[in-house]
């Protein structure tokens, strides 16, 4: 399967695969899966600034295009 099949998949068969993705990482009980350190920094960023008060809510699409803005890759 290539990234030109992918993109031609309907919506409906690209959940179907990123279910399975994830299902097949979630069955890996050796620790080969880890977070990148960013992810972690930017969680803990979150949950202090939600304890703070400052939190700051948007919809799910200002935050994906926030996510892909600041993403390091």
């Amino acid at each position: 399967m290539t990234a030109i099949d992918i993109a031609e998949m309907p919506v409906s068969e690209k959940l179907k695969l990123m279910e399975a993705l994830w299902d097949s990482l979630d069955t890996l009980s050796d620790g080969d899966v880890a977070s990148p350190a960013w992810h972690g920094l930017a969680l803990k960023q979150a949950e202090d600034e939600l304890a703070e008060g400052a939190a700051r809510f948007v919809d799910w699409s200002q935050a994906k295009n926030l996510l892909r803005k600041n993403s390091p890759t």
